[in-house]
């Protein structure tokens, strides 16, 4: 997985958004009760990816999937009172509030963000189940989240070939893939 998000951070980077790669959230003992999991790991998000010109950093889940069938569409829209499932953050609104709170809390004590630094949810697909990924933009776009299908993923990868060169495994990759 952590290959998938370092493809994703380069493709983000190259449209000029600042990326940090697994940040873990430090929820409180208080917290952990208020989700209605007093012994819940650390939240670990896989990109925070920050847009300085929006003042935004975009909460981003990474789920490539390419040897399974996919993010399914009918887990990802379920609703939680506690936080279950592969797809936490989307499914639980209670513990969106609360890890999007504690983890603004963090970034600014760590000088990562400034406290008027907005969040929002996102989430990158290199597969999906039964193609639905209109579906899934859809009901984002309703939400505002940011939400990449594998189309667009396959679309971005295929412009990093058309760069310059660069040492990097994702360009390098593309540029062999896309040769003639």
């Amino acid at each position: 997985m952590e290959l998938f998000e370092g493809i994703i951070k380069t493709l983000l980077e190259h449209e000029g958004y600042w990326v940090r790669q697994s940040f873990k959230v430090n929820l409180t003992k208080e917290e952990k009760r208020a989700i209605g999991k007093h012994s819940i790991p650390r939240p670990e998000i896989d990109l925070l990816v920050f847009n300085p010109v929006k003042n935004e950093i975009v909460v981003l889940e990474a789920k490539s999937y390419f040897d399974s069938p996919g993010v399914k569409v009918a887990e990802l829209f379920q609703q939680h009172d506690i936080p279950e499932g592969r797809y936490k953050l989307f499914t639980c609104e209670n513990y969106r509030r609360i890890v999007f709170a504690r983890l603004k809390e963090n970034l600014k004590e760590r000088n990562l963000a400034e406290s008027d630094v907005s969040l929002r949810l996102g989430l990158v697909a290199g597969n999906v189940y039964q193609n639905k990924s209109d579906e899934i933009a859809q009901q984002f776009t309703k939400n505002g989240w940011f939400f990449w299908s594998p189309e667009m993923v396959k679309e971005k990868v295929s412009s990093l070939a058309k760069m310059r060169y660069e040492n990097n495994t994702a360009i390098i990759t593309a540029k062999i893939l896309m040769r003639n």
